[in-house]
């Protein structure tokens, strides 16, 4: 990586084959000489090799050719194409001017195969045109009179006659004859059904042995069809008590009904083990349990996300050091993993800037990932921001330099479950030095956030040439990247 006192450019390219299959091979970019920047203490010699990967593209981020201090000064760089099925590769120069740091080379790259030594060099911008006049105006030149509702109207035809008949269409194939074609499942010319047939009781078993009752003109069931009883069908004793019986709850196995069971007796637990010791913990007016009646181990009296606001965090930034600012890259997807130990309902992903005064032109998405990759709920498009630390009652430095807390809203509020998760944020449309951002600073080609045991979960990577949230995110990715200024990031619950 070279020193950020050097200025650089990316430069993007993508080579297909004319039937779009991508090509191999590779780009080799290459100074007339070598370059030595004095302030740095480094000297830069030799040929950068690109090799084109499975999508027929490359990537590679080289000095600007007007970097300042560099020498030689000026110059170009040789491209030297060499792609699989292409015998002679094309080679040509390029400047790469430090104000435009990200570069295609199908933007830059000369066309003229004659011209090799070409060398594009960029012109003045000219001045914007005037705005052409609508249709509606245009209409109104030639001579329409009426308003735009009316123009609009006027642009519907009216209604066409109805058209003939078509003709009639061929007959349908033969039906089956009008007649009943099987009963039950019988298709006999003659069906006779019995009573088991239709699921009925024969005639003959009623009032017979073996068969049914019969009713009797009263719609009761007559005596002669009753079973022989002993004792008249009077109660001859309750209880083994004979006699006029007089029962109480002793004689039934009951208790009285000024009885009162004990909780031990109906299977609960006493209201005065709530709370207590080897009892049960108790809920507050919230639902939460008490933190004096969290194990000890549990810690207290220290700062949460809660208690800032948040609902979740990816740190706590109180302890970090930013002696140099550091700005968001335009279409890069940074990616901050973030903890949720109980289920947490959330409606916005938050960035801690260190400076944003709300660009216009300027898109920003975001998202929450599940471990496995897939997306929980993000942005449908990119969105404006506006600008940071305007909260009324903050610090008037936080006011003034535009430091704080930018939430994008999610569409809508999602229940996280306890696990882990991914917050993203992509400038999707914006200027190398529009978004400042507090950050755990890293010198590493790994950040220290990517330490785990076991099942590995990275808390801090980023992709490149991302314009939007992805459906799915997968660490393991070979575009997967890890060696940047990890940012801070949150998730709330907004009104």
């Amino acid at each position: 990586m070279l020193p950020e006192s050097i200025p650089t450019v990316t430069v993007r390219g993508r080579f297909l084959s004319p039937d779009g299959r991508p090509l191999s091979g590779n780009v080799t970019f290459r100074f007339q000489s070598q370059l030595t920047f004095p302030e740095a203490d480094i000297i830069l010699g030799g040929p950068v090799v690109a090799p084109l990967d499975a999508q027929g593209q490359i990537e590679v981020t080289l000095p600007a050719t007007d970097a300042p201090g560099m020498d030689p000064a000026g110059g170009s760089i040789t491209v030297t194409e060499a792609l699989s099925g292409i015998p002679a590769g094309r080679s040509y120069q390029l400047l790469l001017p430090a104000k435009h740091p990200h570069v295609d080379l199908a933007d830059i790259a000369p066309t003229d195969p004659t011209k090799p030594q070409y060398v594009p060099v960029e012109g003045p911008r000219g001045d914007r045109g005037e705005r052409g006049p609508s249709a509606y105006e245009v209409a109104l030149a030639e001579g329409y009179v009426g308003t735009r509702t009316e123009w609009l109207a006027s642009l519907v035809g009216p209604r066409g006659a109805t058209g003939p008949q078509g003709d009639r269409g061929p007959a349908g194939p033969v039906g089956a004859p009008g007649v009943i074609q099987s009963v039950n499942g019988f298709s006999t010319a003659a069906i006779t059904l019995t009573a088991t047939h239709v699921g009925a009781i024969p005639a003959a078993a009623a009032g017979a042995a073996g068969g049914v009752a019969t009713l009797g003109a009263d719609g009761r069931v007559p005596a002669a069809q009753l079973p022989t009883t002993t004792g008249g069908g009077a109660v001859e004793s309750v209880n083994d008590r004979t006699g006029r019986v007089q029962l109480d709850a002793a004689a039934v196995g009951a208790a009285p009904a000024t009885h009162t069971h004990t909780a031990a007796q109906v299977g609960a637990i006493a209201t005065t083990a709530r709370g207590a010791a080897n009892g049960v913990a108790s809920l507050d007016g919230a639902g939460r349990l008490p933190v004096a009646q969290l194990p000890t181990s549990v810690g207290r009296n220290v700062w949460t996300p809660q208690a800032l606001g948040f609902q979740a965090w990816t740190c706590d930034p109180y302890g970090v050091a930013n002696p140099t600012a550091k700005y968001l890259t335009p279409q890069r997807l940074y990616v901050c993993g973030i903890n949720i130990t109980e289920p947490t309902p959330v409606n916005a992903v938050i960035m801690f800037s260190r400076g944003y005064g709300g660009v216009s032109s300027n898109r920003y998405a975001a998202g929450i990932y599940r471990e496995d990759g897939t997306k929980v709920v993000g942005t449908a498009a990119p969105v404006s921001l506006g600008m940071a630390g305007q909260t009324t009652g903050s610090p008037p430095q936080m006011i003034n330099t535009h430091v704080g807390a930018t939430p994008i809203a999610m569409p809508s509020t999602v229940t996280l479950s306890p696990g882990r998760y991914w917050a993203t944020w992509v400038l999707a449309t914006g200027g190398t030095a529009d978004y400042a951002y507090y950050h755990v600073q890293n010198e590493a080609p790994v950040a220290a956030a990517n330490w785990f045991f076991g099942t590995p979960f990275a808390r801090a990577w980023y992709l490149n040439a991302q314009s939007d949230t992805p459906a799915r995110l997968s660490q393991g990715d070979a575009g997967v990247l890890t060696d940047h200024d990890v940012p801070i990031m949150a998730l709330a619950l907004t009104p």
